[in-house]
């Protein structure tokens, strides 16, 4: 493996992350698998940990400028929090009793949830696009003042957080999907929320797959080298980029990707 390339690709992607907002596990946890033949179960676990520093970043830097919703932070991230520690629980005993070929069943988890993500964004994508004034049924909103909020609230965030803990992705875009639908939180908020939320959950994600042993260090500290200053200039060249064009062309390159892990499941 050249690990030289390792902070190239994540320099690229970081770029994308910041342009786009699209999720920098469905693109680096892939490129681990394709580019450098890495194992499922060590990409993931690597993928997650090197996600980590990015959030926490970013998520300091939101709670600084108050550019977040602490109240919904915290039932998202109680719930899950709690479910993506089950998660890598569960990938521990399935490791554990050998019945079952780990990597293959990760890549089968990746390809459908990198799917589900993917084809829910371009739909979301090509409704707005081409039919704006189309009124789609809204889904009802939270309300975390309330038990009821607090319950469902808890629910999404331990469903969402079990994915997170099994393949690493959707801990930033399928929680920004919630927050749109169930929450209603303004731009300025909603960046904030989403990334203070997944920092505190990669944090103790983290944690659960230091426990499992395919962290990999070397992969980690190329990735951070390479995504960090990525993400930065991608975030200032987003002011001037054109974001429906480029965000169609990386979901339907996602679109393939996830086919491809299923193939090769």
């Amino acid at each position: 493996m050249d690990y030289l390339l390792l902070p190239v690709f994540s320099f690229c992607i970081g770029i994308i992350v910041g342009l786009t907002g699209i999720g920098g596990a469905s693109l680096i946890t892939p490129m681990l698998i394709f580019i450098f033949q890495v194992p499922p179960s060590v990409a993931i676990s690597s993928d997650v940990v090197a996600a980590t520093l990015m959030k926490v970043v970013g998520g300091i830097k939101h709670w600084q400028q108050k550019t977040l919703d602490m109240e919904i932070v915290k039932w998202l991230t109680m719930g899950s929090v709690s479910g993506s520690l089950l998660g890598v629980e569960l990938l521990r005993q399935i490791r554990n009793s050998g019945e079952q070929n780990i990597d293959n069943l990760l890549l089968k988890l990746l390809s459908v949830m990198i799917f589900i993500i993917t084809l829910t964004a371009l739909i979301q994508m090509l409704l707005m696009v081409f039919f704006p004034k189309v009124n789609l049924p809204e889904l009802p909103k939270l309300n975390v003042k309330t038990n009821q909020g607090r319950f469902l609230t808890l629910l999404i965030g331990a469903v969402l957080g079990f994915s997170v803990g099994m393949t690493s992705v959707s801990s930033g875009s399928m929680f920004a999907l919630v927050l749109i639908a169930f929450f209603r939180l303004d731009a300025w908020k909603l960046v904030g929320t989403d990334i203070t939320q997944a920092a505190i959950l990669l944090v103790f994600t983290s944690l659960g797959h230091l426990t499992l042993g395919t962290v990999n260090w070397s992969l980690v500290l190329p990735i951070w080298i390479g995504s960090v200053p990525g993400v930065l200039i991608g975030a200032k060249l987003c002011e001037i980029t054109p974001q429906r064009p480029l965000k169609f062309i990386i979901y339907s390159i996602l679109m393939m990707v996830s086919w491809k892990l299923v193939l090769q499941a």
